[in-house]
């Protein structure tokens, strides 16, 4: 897998955005395969920044129901909570 592969989006919440400003961590949506160092390339290839910690987990998907009594779910996905050395910062814009 290349970077583009493995690094899906930068998540941007509320929550995240306190994360970045205050311990300069990113969330960030990861392939279910990849595993934490992978990430951990990736980030620091495309972003070009050091990355010096990596925290991975995989979040279920959620039952959904559209207007039908059949019911649904989203998809399952990992979420990478990266850090980076200070100084660093990625640029969401």
């Amino acid at each position: 897998m290349n970077s583009f592969d493995i690094i899906k989006t930068v998540r941007v919440t509320e929550k995240g955005t306190l994360q970045a400003d205050k311990f300069n961590q990113y969330t960030v949506v990861a392939d279910r395969r990849a595993s934490a160092p992978q990430i951990k390339r990736a980030v620091e290839e495309l972003f070009k920044v050091k990355v010096t910690r990596v925290n991975t987990m995989n979040v279920g998907g959620k039952k959904r129901r559209k207007s039908t009594k059949a019911a649904g779910a989203t998809s399952d996905w990992k979420k990478a909570m990266v850090c980076l050395k200070k100084g660093d910062k990625i640029s969401l814009a």
